[in-house]
């Protein structure tokens, strides 16, 4: 975060005079409201039904059902470390340091709690939604006008801003910099980076799509080279909009898990680079831009399997993941779909080898995720991984399922190279043997080094970024075209 000017930053109100500062947007980069929804889709997803009867009842309704379902973890959210910094020196010199937020009493009780730096909480309680006038007349009445300093980030904070001696705002918007000026003395204005487009590629997790290349294999198994570069790459691309929204759906529900990860912490949702409001745009967006992508051009089939996979991965990322092994064997069947959905936008029979082969395959890099995700945690000290339901005593088990998922899947290949069904689509079977070794060889190497904790806690990204397993891609390709 920056200021605007130098001089900006060296204005900061001091003194005796009480600062009081928003929470939402301000001291945390994220909205406590939204965040409570985000939970209780996690852990109470059967009251979701509830959510427009409080709303309808009003804000503090709203709040306070849902400070009374679901608490927040203080210690997890994502603060404005800079501004943090700032308020403990304003505190070491003895200032009042006043939580005036329109969140929760209970939820902003918590946080100040936590962090240890507020003499006073004002903010949302059973008869009042502490927002824009309403604050203003609170601070105005415990403080009076212009007795207070006050941090904040919106447009409806105008009205606490006229009432203030001095303020800062926090990535404010052009209009609300032009609004604030003409009402009020503005000591500094504090800016984050704006997202870019690199952090929301990396929401949309799209190194991810390219999981989405099986969606062209049932076109190269069957030699069908025109269709590969129209409906497969459209297909392609629909299946890669409904995994982004997927994933972005995921993360909210994964919010807290994912901040007590050592890696996924720092993803886009969790770490507060993006906000929580613009994901929820974007996933219905990319799920109705797949959908109308598929019955505009491309079978119906297609579309059906299409809607049968973001079901899935809806039911996966509410409740499936929580399951031991039921979770890995559902993230298998996601890639086996996505087979599936090539073949339905190709009208292409699938078939039974590849579906068979397929299931192993993926059910061992499954295991495989699982396994290094644990191990991370044993090497912090952890029993468990949050939000799933493994402990870091099955890892001594793991890989004994892992490898033998892999295992299985080569055997399946042999048998398909062995079987009569392989001589309509090769003329020299007998070279598609060679792959044989290479998947023996990729996931013994895979699992190897999993086990010296030198996996990538996603074995996709280990395969994108890793040269050996590139070279062997390579080969597989060069074999395949060899023996048509």
């Amino acid at each position: 975060m920056t200021s605007e000017t130098a001089q900006q930053q060296n204005s900061f109100p001091a003194g005796d005079v009480p600062l009081c500062v928003d929470l939402d947007g301000t001291l945390i980069r994220s909205d406590i409201t939204f965040e409570s929804i985000c939970l209780l889709a996690r852990k109470h997803p059967g009251q979701l039904w509830r959510l427009p009867l409080w709303g309808h009842r009003g804000r503090v309704a709203l709040k306070n059902q849902l400070a009374r379902f679901v608490a927040i973890d203080p210690a997890a959210l994502p603060y404005n470390e800079q501004l943090l910094d700032w308020l403990r020196q304003q505190k070491a010199q003895g200032r009042t340091l006043v939580l005036a937020t329109a969140s929760h009493i209970g939820h902003a009780q918590a946080i100040a709690d936590h962090l240890g730096l507020f003499d006073a909480v004002v903010a949302t309680d059973q008869d009042a939604n502490l927002k824009g006038f309403h604050k203003a007349a609170a601070l105005a009445s415990r403080f009076g006008i212009k007795g207070f300093d006050y941090v904040g980030d919106a447009m409806v904070d105008l009205p606490i801003f006229k009432a203030a001696r001095k303020s800062i705002l926090i990535n404010p918007t052009p209009a609300l910099v032009r609004a604030a000026q003409n009402i009020a003395e503005i000591s500094a204005i504090l800016r984050d980076p704006p997202p870019s487009w690199k952090i929301r590629l990396k929401a949309l997790r799209a190194h991810q799509w390219v999981k989405n290349v099986l969606v062209l294999v049932p076109f190269t198994l069957g030699h069908q080279w025109s269709e590969l570069f129209g409906s497969g790459l459209l297909a392609m691309l629909a299946m890669s909009m409904a995994a982004s929204s997927a994933y972005l759906l995921n993360d909210l529900l994964d919010l807290e898990a994912d901040r007590h990860h050592p890696r996924k912490r720092l993803r886009p949702l969790a770490s507060g680079a993006m906000g929580l409001r613009e994901a929820l745009l974007w996933i219905p967006a990319l799920f109705a831009g797949a959908v109308l992508l598929g019955l505009m051009t491309l079978p119906w089939p297609f579309v059906l399997v299409l809607l049968g996979y973001y079901a899935t991965t809806l039911l996966y990322s509410w409740i499936l993941k929580g399951i031991v092994l039921l979770d890995v064997l559902v993230l298998a069947g996601l890639y086996t779909i996505r087979l599936a959905a090539g073949a339905a936008a190709g009208s292409i029979a699938v078939s039974s080898w590849l579906l068979a082969f397929s299931i192993f395959v993926f059910l061992s890099l499954a295991l495989l995720k699982r396994y290094t995700e644990l191990l991370v945690m044993q090497t912090e000290g952890r029993q468990s991984l949050m939000g799933r339901g493994y402990a870091v005593a099955d890892l001594a088990l793991l890989p004994s399922l892992g490898c033998a998922a892999g295992y299985m899947a080569v055997l399946v290949l042999a048998l398909y190279i062995d079987s009569p069904d392989i001589l309509a689509l090769y003329s020299h079977p007998a070279l598609v043997w060679l792959l044989c070794p290479l998947l023996l060889y990729w996931i013994s190497r895979a699992w190897l080094l999993a086990h010296r904790g030198q996996m990538h806690d996603d074995p996709v990204v280990f395969a994108i970024q890793d040269r050996t397993s590139q070279l062997i891609a390579c080969a597989t390709l060069l074999i395949l075209w060899l023996a048509i």
